[in-house]
């Protein structure tokens, strides 16, 4: 269904047919409204209250929400208490439950993390480098599988490809309980790789639908903060599953990927049944006939996030993209900074988190110990993350609060490369790398930045699956940093990150500098045209997304 439509064509029965605008139609109409400033019907911008605390001083929920100019619809009208108790409806309809599957996601791809503590690779003869290798074959299917499985989310549709990745990864990692040496695990990493790989990009796209761009960012966050509560969760059952060590005969790891496997095919099931195609599609026999937006609330949903892009009105939700079009994503060299960045922004800190289990059991935490303490890093890494993310839409400075996190991690990483760790007492260590991991994690800022700056629903899908492709890439790189031969210091592997980390504040400093340039140059353009040359290349211009003359990149 294209989002485009606010007030749907009517068939002969009477039901709303689907239909899409081509971007030089929606281009034109936008152009050729022309509205005074002293209209009445319209808002004032600075009424608009984004976050929920600016609304608790003077705040209006009565004045009008419709000031955008760039109206699709000029006869739709609502306001801005209208628009705010929409978007925390759309918040529990959708975004609630998106997060719940992101937590399956996570606990069925790092609950390997809690059976390392339960003698894991002990039980299957596994050394150090085979661990490596099972996460580097994960990492790569899970790559491979990122651009494939946009392009069929695409096609089908994300409702309907979302909970079939689940239920098909819940029987690969429940299956786990049977493990039986190297070759069996590294199959079923392998397979978890594959089948999970696209889900990140594939829920981006689908929350696109409902959300403007500064709301995806932060729900994003909580995005990402429901994989951390995941990691959360998964140290709370793995305390208590992995207490079933000898049940049956069986090892107590056995049971974790059993009944966390179990856990994902449940959520699986519920998602086909909690998943709309998109906002004017919401009624179903489990949902409700009326669905869960009125006519009014179906208009607002797809105005404000058309108005706020049009291109989010040119394609169809079930609408694939074709070769032609893949192909001219993918050199979009605007977004490649974006795609740099992505690639090595989380190696400094992934690697140690890796290794975190077995650190701690190395320096003598037992295996329940070591579960709970993998804890407080997570509760540490949701309030930074969240802080950052907030601190980026509110003063629209990406590239410096993405940065934080490199700024953070770097005093602890020398820290850990000058000092003969195995010296100082057990809970400076486990303090030392708490720390480390409580760094502000950027991914949020980025998967909004990169959907911001593809300004397509075409560059969108592609540029999602891309950025997550790179940084399951520097996955792979980083886990491949520590090395049986270098521990118990691996004073080379953290060498490397301190390296990467400085290289890493490089480039985001490299790419602010490349976003700035491109917008001067544009907006120099623009600003030697004269209003009725700009009027004439809005309607009749072919340019489309973050090629067009009037788009800026967000930096």
């Amino acid at each position: 269904m294209s989002l485009a439509i606010a007030v749907q064509k009517k068939g002969a029965d009477g039901s709303a047919s689907p239909s899409s605008l081509s971007s030089t139609e929606i281009s034109k109409g936008l152009a050729e409204v022309k509205i005074s400033e002293t209209d009445s019907t319209l808002g004032v911008p600075a009424d608009e209250k984004r976050f929920w605390f600016q609304r608790a001083i003077k705040y209006d929920p009565d004045a009008i929400a419709t000031q955008n100019l760039k109206k699709f619809d000029p006869s739709a009208r609502w306001t801005w208490g209208e628009e705010h108790r929409l978007i925390r409806k759309i918040d529990f309809r959708i975004m609630i439950w998106a997060c719940i599957m992101f937590m399956s996601l996570e606990l069925d791809r790092a609950n390997i993390q809690q059976a390392n503590t339960d003698n894991f690779l002990k039980d299957l003869k596994l050394t150090t480098n085979d661990y490596n290798l099972g996460n580097t074959v994960f990492k790569a299917a899970f790559l491979c599988a990122e651009l494939p499985s946009q392009l069929v989310s695409k096609w089908i549709g994300p409702d309907r490809w979302i909970p079939a990745q689940m239920i098909l990864w819940s029987f690969v990692a429940l299956s786990q309980f049977w493990l039986s040496g190297r070759t069996s695990f590294l199959t079923c990493r392998a397979l978890l790789g594959i089948l999970q790989g696209g889900f990140i990009p594939d829920i981006i796209l689908y929350l696109s639908y409902f959300y403007k761009h500064h709301e995806l960012s932060l729900r994003l966050g909580f995005f990402w903060t429901a994989m951390s509560g995941a990691d959360i969760l998964s140290g709370i059952f793995a305390f208590g599953i992995l207490h079933l060590r000898g049940t049956q005969g069986k090892s107590g790891w056995r049971w974790l990927f059993l009944l966390e496997g179990l856990i994902t095919l449940v959520l699986g099931i519920f998602s086909f049944l909690l998943m709309p195609p998109g906002p004017t599609q919401t009624s179903s026999w489990f949902r409700g006939k009326k669905g869960w937006f009125t006519e009014k609330e179906q208009t607002i949903i797809v105005n404000r996030v058309i108005r706020e892009d049009p291109s989010k009105g040119t394609m169809h939700n079930r609408q694939p993209v074709t070769p032609k079009l893949l192909w001219k994503s993918m050199k979009d060299f605007d977004l490649w900074p974006l795609y740099l960045v992505g690639f090595s922004f989380q190696i400094p800190m992934t690697t140690p988190q890796q290794y975190l289990t077995l650190s701690l059991r190395g320096i003598g935490f037992n295996t329940f110990q070591t579960n709970l303490l993998s804890i407080p890093y997570q509760v540490g890494h949701i309030i930074t993350m969240m802080i950052i993310t907030y601190g980026a839409e509110i003063t629209g400075s990406l590239t410096w609060w993405s940065i934080v996190g490199q700024i953070w991690a770097l005093p602890f990483l020398i820290f850990l490369r000058v000092t003969n760790i195995n010296t100082v007492p057990k809970w400076t260590e486990f303090a030392i790398m708490t720390l480390l991991l409580s760094y502000p994690l950027a991914h949020a800022i980025q998967v909004g930045w990169c959907s911001r700056n593809a300004n397509t629903v075409r560059s969108r899908t592609v540029s999602a699956a891309m950025y997550n492709m790179f940084v399951q890439a520097g996955g792979i790189v980083a886990s491949n940093i520590y090395r049986d031969d270098d521990k118990p210091r691996y004073k080379r592997g953290n060498t490397a990150l301190v390296s990467i980390t400085v290289m890493n504040i490089a480039l985001y400093v490299f790419m602010k500098a490349y976003y700035v340039f491109r917008n001067r140059s544009r907006e120099n353009k623009w600003n030697s045209m004269s209003e009725q040359e700009r009027l004439h290349y809005l309607e009749t211009t072919k340019e489309e997304g973050n090629k067009r003359l009037d788009f800026r990149f967000a930096h």
